[in-house]
């Protein structure tokens, strides 16, 4: 059995929200003219694409709190802001004018948010030259 260090989960787990938060961000927007796939199913594959972000986050605090390691500034920026997208993307899921923008709003940040953990990988990766 191979353990992995809690590196390699948290470069792997980039992964999940990368790829979740796509595919979340597109099935929302296709739910807003597709009527068809606005599903219970979209809500809960939401909520976990966005429950990714702080998994990925706590496990990256816990690899500079914990293990000392050191990260580019701006992949810590586009981590915490990615955080900070999420909880706007919440809190603002009831307002008023959201009734029939809710697909395009989801879907949007959805993508927003894969495009932030996109940046914030790509940042690690410069950092590590």
């Amino acid at each position: 059995m191979v353990l992995a260090s809690l590196r390699d989960v948290h470069v792997a787990w980039a992964w999940v929200l990368i790829i979740s938060n796509g595919l979340a961000g597109s099935w929302s927007l296709a739910a807003h003219y597709v009527p068809g796939l606005r599903t219970r199913a979209l809500w809960w594959f939401t909520v976990f694409a966005e429950l990714a972000v702080f998994v990925q986050v706590a496990l990256g605090v816990g690899l500079i709190a914990g293990q000392k390691l050191t990260a580019p500034k701006f992949h810590l920026f586009y981590g915490f802001v990615a955080i900070i997208a999420v909880g706007i993307l919440y809190s603002y899921r009831d307002a008023p004018w959201m009734r029939n923008r809710l697909y395009q709003w989801y879907g949007a940040g959805g993508l927003f948010v894969m495009g932030l953990g996109i940046r914030a990988m790509l940042v690690a990766r410069v950092g590590a030259r």
